[in-house]
């Protein structure tokens, strides 16, 4: 989406300054020119058959609690996850990561899916709450609200009892927040950065205007992180009704327009779209994040690290060695990715990681996508699934606070429909998630969109758990949402006005620039 756009992307509402900044970054990001694809050259095609496990094992690097694993440990931990069932599919996955490069996994971890704002919320405070030594603290949009005071007074208290505490929040995706907000927290000693600042006066650590930091990460004494899509705003205060939420989440109104619906069935509520987004949905805001426990914690550390150096921010940060404990056993026995992409890199790897779990599927392809502008090879790779037999399945808006992005996606619909994907609008609540699970074995919770933004512009995060318990998770959380949802079929959808053809085909027009 546009950087005017990402300013007040995710706040229910906007200020004049806001707008008025946000319309020169739109000049700023026209100037940039076409943004590059995020994959370059042809893609290695995914493996013909399954490969062993001792080959799989040679092809990745594997990192325990403590340090790096040899070959026969690394095949017991590729063993364990196996273990969990589905184990040829496991290793065709692993393999197809391969593909593209060096694969870095980390053992021994301990995973808990958090679905909405009221259940993440609480996990983080309490993880702050019972922090020894260090808090560090990266978001996208830190909002002065309720939720934001709370965690304000929280990190206060526990840097006032000696724990060290560093934030990054990024400078557009937070600027309707006062710089009293952060200069509170600076007076009482906390450590806190704006990624690539507006104000020219605080250009030291500028780089590009459109390059901002869309991560969400929260790590603990180097050994409790979270990261997903939930960034601190009072959006999340509610939930959307779904688990983790407040109160039960509204069934799916069928729309008698786009589904195929009982004859009894009200008509009640508009067509998905209609509006764009004007009225606030009853049940607030869709999103879900990871708790994690283990090595994989230490890499996001690690990520925090490089962007608190790279953006030239004030005063130490303590090395994940300094704030563990020396003897470290194992938290779990989850294997893991984690995956970061700048736009510096050669190649998203986000992007390749789902583009080639996509072509390598057997079974299920399960995403669900806040803003979903997918471009011609991820749409190509879904229809190509479901071709050849896989249940591709999508959960996508039915409103946004972003309404291009959306009618971008919808232009891809007919496609997908006709190659039998199978697309659901969730209902009664603004989708922020991005999850995939794809044949139970590969699942991914992060801060990326299936969006050029994310791709080109973004300083991104997802977190990849491999084997089939996390995956059951992820598949009955998915489950939950396309009961709240409502299904999109193509004799419906080939039906649908003018005026929302209209919107898809300019949207559509403009797709990388969302």
């Amino acid at each position: 989406m546009s950087a005017a756009a990402a300013s007040t992307r995710a706040r229910p509402s906007g200020r004049l300054g806001a707008l008025l900044i946000g319309l020169g970054l739109s000049v700023a990001l026209a100037a940039c020119g076409t943004p590059r694809p995020p994959v370059n050259g042809r893609l290695p095609d995914p493996p013909a058959a399954t490969p062993a496990l001792t080959r799989v094992a040679a092809q990745v690097d594997v990192t325990g609690p403590r340090g790096p694993l040899d070959q026969n440990r690394r095949e017991q931990a590729l063993q364990g996850a196996a273990s969990q069932g589905k184990a040829e599919l496991l290793k065709r996955q692993i393999a197809a990561m391969s593909a593209f490069g060096d694969v870095d996994l980390y053992a021994g971890n301990d995973t808990r899916l958090l679905i909405d704002g009221p259940a993440t919320f609480a996990a983080m405070f309490d993880a702050i709450g019972k922090a020894r030594r260090q808090v560090l603290l990266e978001s996208y949009i830190i909002e002065d609200a309720d939720v934001s005071r709370q965690l304000a007074d929280l990190l206060l208290q526990r840097r006032a009892q000696g724990v060290q505490v560093a934030i990054v929040y990024d400078a557009v995706g937070s600027l309707g927040t006062q710089d009293a907000y952060f200069d509170r927290m600076r007076q009482g000693g906390i450590a806190v950065c704006a990624f690539n600042p507006i104000n020219p006066l605080k250009r030291t650590r500028y780089h590009r205007i459109t390059h901002r930091d869309h991560r969400k990460m929260l790590i603990v004494d180097g050994e409790t992180a979270f990261t997903g899509g939930i960034n601190i705003s009072a959006v999340y205060s509610s939930g959307s009704g779904g688990i983790g939420s407040r109160g039960p989440r509204k069934p799916a109104r069928p729309d008698p327009q786009l589904a195929d619906a009982p004859a009894s069935a009200p008509a009640s509520g508009p067509a998905p779209g209609a509006g764009d987004a004007a009225k606030e949905p009853d049940n607030g805001w869709r999103d879900t994040m990871i708790q994690v426990r283990g090595p994989a914690a230490q890499a996001l550390h690690t990520l925090f690290r490089e962007t608190w150096a790279q953006q030239q921010c004030e005063g130490p940060v303590a090395a994940a060695t300094e704030v563990l404990p020396a003897a470290r056993a194992p938290a779990g026995q989850q294997l893991m990715r984690v995956i970061p992409s700048t736009p510096n890199d050669p190649e998203n790897r986000i992007y390749t990681l789902l583009l080639g779990s996509i072509r390598a599927a057997q079974r299920s392809v399960y995403l669900t996508m806040a803003y979903f502008a997918p471009g011609k090879d991820m749409v190509d790779a879904l229809c190509d699934a479901a071709s050849r037999g896989v249940d591709v399945q999508l959960i996508l808006p039915s409103r946004s606070d972003f309404s291009p992005v959306m009618y971008a996606g919808r232009s891809h619909y007919e496609r997908l429909l006709e190659a039998g994907v199978r697309i659901h609008e969730l209902q009664d609540a603004v989708l922020h998630a991005k999850t995939a699970v794809i044949d139970g074995v590969v699942s991914t919770v992060g801060s990326s969109n299936m969006d050029w933004r994310s791709f080109v512009f973004n300083n991104e995060v997802n977190a990849v758990v491999l084997g089939e318990d996390f995956g059951d998770a992820m598949t009955r959380m998915f489950q939950r949402d396309v009961d709240a949802s409502q299904a999109i079929t193509l004799k419906r959808w080939q039906q649908r006005g003018l005026v929302q053809r209209g919107k898809e085909f300019f949207s559509r027009m403009f797709e990388q620039w969302w």
